[in-house]
């Protein structure tokens, strides 16, 4: 069973916003599959039904969640993992932490962490080592 159907979050700026999620959400195999004058929203190529991640334009409104707040996306490899990271910092996100395992949650966690324009804590990772 899920424990969620969709997340959306507020950004200040959608077009430029949309830019930065474009590139960092590429290598984790995630589209755009909806957009209107006031969200764009993401999924796998073909995806039908409510966007499981959308971007609303909030303009001044937009605040990130702050201390605590994480956003973690499945990503398919390790190599996914260093594009995501990549990506986002070159489409002006901060390093949060660069592509690795991190030991002190598991073995096998392998994840990197940014945070986007707006300042929402991103993280993508994988379970499983390299062959």
């Amino acid at each position: 069973m899920a424990v969620f159907h969709h997340i959306s979050l507020g950004v200040a700026d959608l077009a430029r916003a949309a830019a930065f999620y474009d590139a960092a959400l590429a290598p984790l195999g995630l589209v755009r599959i909806f957009e209107n004058p006031r969200a764009v929203c993401y999924g796998p190529p073909g995806f039908e039904g409510e966007a499981p991640f959308a971007i609303l334009g909030k303009g001044s409104d937009a605040r990130a969640p702050g201390v605590g707040f994480h956003m973690a996306f499945a990503a398919p490899s390790h190599e996914a993992v260093h594009q995501f990271h990549a990506a986002a910092i070159a489409a002006g996100g901060t390093d949060e932490g660069p592509p690795g395992t991190r030991e002190n949650y598991s073995p096998d966690y392998y994840t990197a962490f940014v945070r986007d324009l707006d300042g929402h804590r991103l993280e993508a990772v994988v379970y499983k080592q390299p062959a």
